[in-house]
């Protein structure tokens, strides 16, 4: 049996990911949380038809760090272990808008990286205690260099990373892994209005299953699709005062 806690659950990849498991392990079972209470409601009754033994359900504004206690004491409550965790909750923000408004940027970077970090410090105390599990987290191909268009997505992305990187090597020793997911263009609603190159773009269920995937294998850090390694590869290559000039 593997009990899956997934925070964003309402987001495409995570949805993916969920429905994965499923049909990968024999008995799953869920507590799923996000913040739209009728989508979560909907995608718990399709993951419990495909075969999850139980689906928990919780709604939390991520944003609001003082509740993450009490949903992670509900989530202990029902699974009473925690196998994997995946952190799936992010917002792409309006690049423009926040170089304007010291307010929004604050705002965004909040639930963009200081959310995420806040869970994760709650969570490795839990799974360190239980000496094993999983910590997944999604974050983005834009961590790896700060572009022009999205600097401020790009610095909570990385500033999870880099977090990730330190409690990947305290939580060995207990046996917790920690995975750092970076997708790149994903075919999603928060993609939807960009003008973004097709090729470059893939599915939900391409990306779920490289995760699903690369958490079975105790990957540390996993591009997906996997071709975004080479990709950030060459762009982290670029000398900066040559960066700095590009439109990007």
């Amino acid at each position: 049996m593997k009990k899956i806690l997934i925070i964003g659950a309402t987001s495409a990849i995570a949805n993916a990911c969920a429905r994965q498991w499923v049909e990968q392990f024999e008995h799953t079972q869920f507590f799923l949380v996000a913040r739209n209470s009728e989508k979560l409601s909907q995608i718990a009754d399709d993951i419990s038809t495909r075969g999850a033994i139980a689906v928990h359900t919780h709604v939390l504004d991520i944003a609001n760090i003082d509740a993450h206690s009490a949903m992670l004491n509900a989530a202990i409550k029902e699974l009473e272990k925690i196998d994997i965790v995946l952190i799936a909750h992010g917002v792409l923000p309006d690049q423009v808008a926040c170089e304007q408004d010291v307010s929004l940027a604050i705002k965004e970077f909040n639930i963009n990286a200081t959310s995420t970090i806040a869970l994760l410090t709650l969570l490795a105390n839990q799974l360190e205690k239980q000496h094993n599990g999983t910590l997944a987290v999604i974050t983005s191909v834009a961590g790896d260099r700060g572009r022009s268009s999205n600097y401020l997505y790009a610095s909570a992305k990385s500033a999870i990373s880099i977090f990730c990187e330190g409690l990947r090597g305290r939580l060995f020793k207990s046996g917790v892994h920690v995975i750092d997911i970076r997708p790149g263009f994903v075919d999603t609603p928060m993609t939807a209005h960009l003008p973004l190159p097709a090729a470059l773009v893939a599915k939900p269920d391409i990306v779920a299953a490289r995760i699903v995937a690369g958490i079975k294998r105790k990957k540390d850090v996993l591009y997906a699709p996997a071709f975004w390694w080479l990709i950030m590869f060459i762009i982290r290559s670029i000398p900066s005062f040559v960066f700095k000039k590009m439109k990007m």
